[in-house]
């Protein structure tokens, strides 16, 4: 499978490769006490630059990711210095940042952003105010995808999407401030809601349609097909079960794993150790192979962990692999694979 084949998004010019990049751990530690955790600036940007330069064109970032962290050192990356056309931005809007009190101040930051506070809101006022945040920290004149963000953190953020957040962003795409829209969540039933009443173009799908997860697959994704409305997938490795040793503790959904999910990971991962293959790529290849699904974003901690991504798209896989799956009942029978 070709990571950099471009996949286009309905009729908004906007063209995703089938591998991309998500930043959120790349948000981390700056400032001494190691507040942010993950990785610090010097590293981040260090991956960033080695992500342009492998040709990774689709980068997803988010005020949310170290409170304004990761769309900075995009800022600072080797993104800034090429072709603007080269590559695709999207970021979201949900979360506006306030100074925290007596923190560090920008000036004294290498991220150059200070200590900031997120406060959720999806109005009008504050969807303007983040995209204008967030081009500033981006240090670029336009994004292209814009994403609301998970309204579904407060009980009043389904209402405020549906009432302004969505209203807002529908304007300026019709004003050609932005290319694309959609919503990025953790969960596929309040996409399938909006998708139903806006006219969106790509949902972020973060965790609901991976190797182990298959929820998204009877409703929402049929649904995005006859819509047209593509879908990135956050979180592949579910959050790195299905990237990290088993015999250790790994995390499903950013919470130790269960049981039964460690069981059924092991399971994959004898099946692709008996195939040669990693499960890494089975994890990235299996999203990539339903029709509705543009690109996979999986983040990356080190260059390695990034090259290793590209590898694990290009890797061949057996048929007789997906075959074994479906008999042992890991994968739905009616789950697309690669041909």
């Amino acid at each position: 499978m070709d990571p950099f084949k471009k996949v286009e998004l309905g009729n908004t010019g906007v063209t995703v490769p089938r591998l991309g990049l998500g930043t959120a751990p790349l948000s981390g530690a700056t400032l001494g006490d190691g507040l942010y955790g993950g990785t610090a600036h010097d590293e981040a940007v260090r991956i960033l630059d080695r992500a342009q330069q492998l040709g990774i064109s689709y980068v997803d970032t988010a005020p949310l990711y170290g409170t304004g962290r990761a769309e900075a050192r995009i800022g600072f990356s080797a993104y800034t210095s090429v072709d603007r056309d080269s590559f695709v931005i999207s970021t979201k809007i949900g979360r506006v940042l306030d100074p925290m009190p007596d923190g560090v101040a920008a000036q004294d930051d290498p991220d150059g952003i200070g200590e900031l506070v997120a406060v959720n809101s999806w109005t009008r006022d504050n969807v303007l105010r983040s995209l204008e945040d967030s081009l500033k920290r981006l240090n670029t004149e336009r994004i292209d995808i814009v994403y609301v963000h998970d309204p579904d953190v407060e009980t009043y953020g389904k209402e405020q999407a549906i009432n302004e957040a969505f209203p807002t962003l529908i304007e300026l795409k019709e004003q050609k401030v932005i290319k694309a829209i959609g919503c990025g969540m953790n969960e596929w039933q309040m996409p399938l809601e909006f998708i139903q009443r806006f006219d969106l173009d790509i949902i972020l799908l973060a965790g609901r349609y991976t190797l182990l997860d298959h929820s998204g697959l009877s409703q929402f994704l049929p649904e995005c097909v006859n819509r047209n409305v593509k879908i990135a997938v956050g979180g592949p490795y579910n959050s790195g079960i299905l990237a990290r040793d088993l015999s250790k503790p790994v995390t499903f959904d950013y919470e130790p794993a269960p049981d039964d999910l460690v069981t059924q990971a092991r399971e994959l991962t004898k099946i692709c150790l008996e195939h040669h293959v990693d499960l890494k790529a089975v994890a990235l290849q299996f999203v990539l192979a339903h029709p509705a699904i543009a690109t996979a974003i999986p983040g990356a901690q080190s260059i390695a962990e990034l090259e290793e991504n590209i590898k694990m798209v290009q890797q061949d896989i057996p048929a007789t692999l997906w075959t074994s799956m479906r008999e042992a009942g890991l994968i739905p029978q009616n789950a697309p694979t690669p041909s």
